[in-house]
């Protein structure tokens, strides 16, 4: 398959107006270019941060309430200080930008402004021509983020050029001694809620691990030859710091929840040195069992809302079976308490040692997220439940009780 455009769409700070680059992205996509998606009221560091990190070949701005002159200016001025000047600046915005306005910020740098009116076949077939040419050599990175995100273009790259199928067997020894990452698999299916739960879980690392580097690697679906919208950034906060590295992958055709360059890009963040590395699948369904088979997580958590349909329904999810940590997240609706007691009876059915949370990722300081970082960040509890999920019969963790004594007592 041709490579993919890549390019990043955000709108500015002070401006929530996001239906014109939604529309946008939508096109985008149809023309066959991947769109990360930043989403509305971002700033200047957050974008130049997202590109590098995602390493675009352009950034589209959206900018409906005015001083887009010094906006546009600084994004090129900031790009350009981290030595990311080859990641090219384009945007638009509707009637607010004028004739004279567009004259200025080419001068600064901005490469294209497109006037209300533009056709959004003219758009895309601009993005399409100007950046899906082959870059031109590239500097010498100067930071660690521009570096690590080459690297992961080029893993990319290499599987979309040869359509070679992911590389098999273990990548590495979850128990070695060797290096200290602990990766952390998440799945469900889709609206259940997990982006905003590994946000809620990345800030709490940040807080109370002020030395510890996080990367997240987030799976959205897209067919061979076709676009994709990568748009968990856009839902993710508390994630936009320097001690985060984001990647946002498309499937690029592959079922199961992942990209067919995910291990080789989970290596290389393993070698980078980060003391927790997440992944996020693309929102699966009944069969989907996309950690299991080369041993690529530590820990597999599997999120559910309590809106999964009749009590059978339940007896049909194989990640039920493997999951070491299930979160029933949004307990917050009114189905909720029945469902934690119909997915806890189908664990027990499992006879093994596995955790269930209830949480609503959505609320500040919610118990439930508190539960699930302790049980992922606390080396003692991790390690005793990889141990027992390994073998069949043992008993459960006494963490579960107290859920069971609090709903009784209801």
């Amino acid at each position: 398959m041709a490579l993919p455009v890549r390019i990043l769409t955000a709108v500015p700070i002070c401006d929530g107006h996001d239906s014109a680059i939604n529309t946008i992205n939508l096109e985008f996509i149809r023309h066959g270019i991947e769109v990360v998606y930043l989403g509305y009221h971002r700033s200047v560091g957050d974008i130049v941060r997202a590109a590098i990190q995602e390493d675009v070949c352009a950034i589209g701005i959206s900018s409906y309430n005015g001083g887009h002159i010094e906006f546009f200016a600084d994004v090129v001025k900031q790009l350009r200080k981290r030595g990311a000047d080859d990641i090219k600046v384009f945007g638009g915005g509707g009637g607010t930008i004028t004739l004279a306005d567009a004259m200025a910020m080419e001068r600064k740098g901005v490469e294209k402004i497109f006037f209300a009116g533009t056709s959004l076949d003219e758009m895309a077939d601009y993005v399409r021509e100007k950046y899906g040419k082959p870059r031109k050599k590239r500097s010498r990175a100067k930071t660690r983020d521009i570096e690590l995100a080459r690297k992961l273009t080029q893993i990319e790259d290499r599987f979309a050029k040869s359509k070679r199928p992911a590389s098999k067997g273990k990548i590495r020894n979850p128990k070695s001694a060797v290096r200290n990452s602990r990766v952390i698999g998440f799945t469900g299916p889709g609206g259940a809620g997990k982006t905003t739960l590994i946000d809620e879980l990345v800030l709490r690392f940040l807080r109370q691990e002020p030395k510890a580097r996080i990367a997240i690697l987030s799976h959205d679906p897209s067919v061979v030859g076709e676009g994709a919208l990568l748009g968990d950034r856009a839902t993710m906060i508390n994630s936009q710091d320097d001690r985060v590295f984001m990647r946002s992958m498309a499937t690029r055709g592959q079922t199961g929840g992942l990209s067919p360059a995910t291990e080789g890009c989970l290596r290389e963040l393993i070698q980078g040195g980060f003391d927790y590395v997440i992944i996020e699948t693309v929102g699966t369904g009944q069969e989907a069992m996309p950690f299991q088979k080369n041993g690529i997580v530590d820990l597999t958590v599997l999120v559910m809302n309590p809106d999964y349909g009749a009590r059978l329904q339940l007896q049909k999810i194989v990640m039920l079976d493997l999951a070491d940590i299930v979160v029933v997240n949004k307990t917050d609706q009114a189905r909720a308490r029945a469902a934690i007691l119909e997915i806890e009876r189908r664990l027990d059915q499992n006879k093994r040692a596995q955790q269930l949370v209830a949480s609503v990722a959505k609320r500040h300081r919610d118990p439930g997220v508190d539960e699930l970082f302790g049980l992922i960040s606390g080396k003692q509890n991790v390690e005793a439940l990889a141990a027992a999920s390994a073998g069949h019969g043992k008993r459960r963790s006494p963490r579960r009780a107290p859920l069971q004594r609090r709903r009784r007592k209801r």
